[in-house]
């Protein structure tokens, strides 16, 4: 045995132990104050929408460790060359990067991005189809907004981010929950009531992980076409691909195709920057830019220009390439131990070698919930697969959300093992 947490076996490597040092593991707080803040905003003379946000808030207090799902390790990031270049920006600032923008964001990164979106994500686009944002809840929010009515026909994904769910239901409009299967959304093909906007992640289905086939591609540009409807693609964790090409962008599968592209840095780079980017059909820039500008009053020119600039000298593309091959090595590291101690079959289907995290599937009969709260209660953070359906909970997969891009190996073994405990204590059978 090894410093108590790892034990080698002959023959068969190194194992998880549960015997695991205080040092490693964060323990939880005690959440019955939010339980109660919930129960006393109730007594408040709240709007529906506000009373609805909070009584289906899902953001979690913990954003960091394992297996916080969607966390990318912002230890490994190149802060000294990104504040040298904040720092040189800073000196002398330009007048236009201290006031208001009404302009969509800045121009040299839009003009940037237009050049990388165009080689990284086949996205066809100019600088002028740009509109920047503070990340995909206000990109949400801003299309939903402008483009779609109270009790409008919007389709979503079933599971689905449910961000994504809680902005849509409190701007009015009827949210119809499309089931996934391994080729991803699946589409009415006749639908009664045609979608206004159609919400989709193509490249990598969150949380399920599956990648939308080229045919079903089609069928969702057809119904959009037909229905004069909006897709909007949110090309979540497309960058972190493991194996193989990355799958092209959906907004770049056809000319004029239907469909408003939405990114972000939060995962590149990191939550905190607060920029993200809409990529929309010409004749959709300027009122998107004018609603933008009248809700939000958006700013951050100077970080903008940064931005701009790191992405310009080529140090943003280098960040990716090495953090790919890090999460790479991280993710074969989680399968290595699923495999060894519980077996292939803990593996979901869905799961794609890409992204930050991946899905423990588990027995229909388990509480994937009361499992998540055991191992929150032991200092180890998981999401439970079933809380983003909207299905009956009867008809919902059981599984576990491991977030492994934020934690090093060693520390991924340590909060294994104590999943491991929780599993057993479940009646999940493990091979060791």
């Amino acid at each position: 045995q090894a410093q108590g947490y790892v034990e080698a076996r002959t023959g068969q490597g190194t194992w998880v132990t549960e015997k695991l040092p205080e040092s490693f593991l964060v323990k939880a707080e005690n959440t019955n104050s939010q339980a109660q803040e919930k129960k006393t905003q109730q007594n408040y003379n709240l709007s529906q929408r506000g009373s609805y946000l909070i009584g289906y808030s899902a953001a979690s207090p913990y954003q960091w460790g394992a297996f916080v799902p969607g966390a990318p390790d912002v230890t490994e990031f190149p802060h000294h060359i990104f504040s040298r270049i904040q720092t040189r920006l800073s000196r002398e600032p330009e007048i236009n990067s201290l006031i208001y923008s009404n302009a969509g964001g800045c121009l040299e990164l839009r003009q940037e991005l237009a050049e990388y979106l165009k080689i990284a994500r086949s996205v066809q686009c100019d600088a002028d189809q740009i509109i920047i944002t503070e990340g995909t809840h206000q990109a949400i929010d801003l299309v939903s907004r402008t483009l779609s009515d109270p009790g409008d026909e919007v389709w979503i994904e079933d599971p689905a981010y449910w961000g994504a769910r809680n902005i849509l239901r409190i701007n009015g409009v009827n949210l119809r929950s499309l089931s996934v299967d391994q080729e991803g959304i699946i589409p009415d093909l006749e639908p009664k009531t045609p979608p206004k906007l159609i919400f989709v992640t193509p490249s990598h289905q969150y949380p399920l992980g599956s990648h939308l086939s080229l045919e079903r591609r089609k069928q969702l540009i057809a119904i959009a076409r037909q229905h004069k409807s909006w897709i909007v693609e949110d090309d979540y964790d497309s960058e972190f691909r493991f194996s193989g090409q990355p799958f092209p962008s959906l907004q770049g599968l056809e000319p004029d195709a239907p469909v408003i592209y939405m990114g972000t840095f939060s995962k590149t780079i990191y939550p905190a920057l607060r920029i993200g980017y809409l990529v929309v059909p010409k004749k959709l820039f300027s009122p998107l830019r004018i609603v933008a500008s009248e809700l939000y009053r958006g700013g951050h020119l100077l970080d903008q220009k940064v931005l701009a600039e790191f992405i310009r000298e080529g140090h943003y593309e280098a960040h990716i390439r090495r953090m790919r091959l890090l999460y790479s090595k991280r993710h074969a590291f989680l399968i290595d131990l699923i495999t060894r101690h519980l077996g292939a079959n803990f593996l979901h289907e869905y799961n794609t070698a890409a992204g930050l995290h991946l899905i423990l599937k588990l027995p229909s009969n388990m509480d994937d919930v009361l499992i998540a709260s055991n191992a929150l209660d032991q200092g180890v953070k998981v999401r439970a697969l079933s809380q983003y359906y909207t299905k009956h909970y009867s008809t919902r997969q059981k599984g576990l959300l491991l977030g492994f891009a934020c934690v090093r190996e060693q520390e991924i073994l340590v909060a294994f093992g104590v999943l491991l405990k929780c599993l057993r204590n479940a009646g999940v059978r493990t091979l060791s």
